[in-house]
């Protein structure tokens, strides 16, 4: 039977996955959508700035358009980068919402642990997502 860690490889096979590096430019550049998938407890070490806090477990719900749960800034056609503490659960995510028809999404690999490392800026977290 496959486990947690099957799932993920695979995910990370069928997802883009970026570095910090990467995601550090995209974020320079503008037009991107980059969703913190980590729960409210594990925020407090920060967040990367200009996130949007959507827990794993709500993603597909704020997601979808037609929810009422949806989350405004995300949206099929833009631009989506996920993360989450060391990218698991964004590379899970980023398939799923591939499925849900989300034609340009990708993860941070290594998630917030390897941002923080990498010595990117780091800012205390907003309220949560409805």
């Amino acid at each position: 039977m496959p486990g947690v860690k099957d799932l993920v490889e695979r995910a990370k096979e069928e997802v883009e996955n970026l570095s910090p590096i990467e995601v550090a430019r995209e974020l320079e550049r503008g037009e991107v959508v980059l969703v913190d998938l980590r729960e409210p407890h594990e925020t407090r070490e920060g967040v990367i700035p200009g996130a949007v806090l959507a827990p794993r477990g709500m993603l597909e719900f704020h997601a979808d358009p037609a929810s009422p749960y949806h989350i405004s800034a995300l949206q099929p056609h833009e631009r989506v980068i996920l993360y989450c503490s060391a990218g698991s659960r964004s590379a899970l995510g980023a398939k799923a919402l591939k499925e849900l028809g989300y034609v340009d999404v990708a993860h941070l690999d290594g998630g917030f642990r390897a941002w923080r490392e990498a010595g990117n800026q780091v800012e205390q977290p907003r309220e949560a997502a409805p």
